[in-house]
């Protein structure tokens, strides 16, 4: 599996995945029509790339998944939730600076 780029998710994997992680984990939470979420996707790939080891960055398309989605009340995409231990640690919606979601993996660190 190749951790330097976000691993993608689905309703078959996400919870297991946020569940057995030791490392905290980022999920974007996007669709492949979202404008906002095209153009935070090379931050979504950067942060992947630098957090190595130190965080798991994944996505999840909230068209093909929508059970996990609407586990968590996604209204709006993008959405970026960062779970530690399993749960829920930070939330931010909408489209934002890479430096936004560093700040949200360092908040629920």
């Amino acid at each position: 599996m190749l951790l330097d780029r976000p691993i993608h998710l689905n309703d078959e994997t996400f919870a297991r995945t946020i569940a057995e992680s030791e490392i905290p984990v980022l999920v974007d939470f996007y669709a492949d029509w979202c404008g906002p979420c095209k153009m935070m996707a090379p931050s979504i790939d950067e942060l992947a790339r630098e957090k190595q080891g130190v965080a798991l960055v994944a996505k999840l398309d909230t068209d093909r998944s929508q059970k996990s989605a609407g586990g968590f009340n996604i209204r709006g995409i993008p959405t970026v939730i960062v779970f530690k231990n399993g749960k829920p640690a930070a939330t931010q919606t909408g489209a934002v600076p890479k430096k936004v979601l560093e700040d949200l993996l360092a908040k629920a660190g």
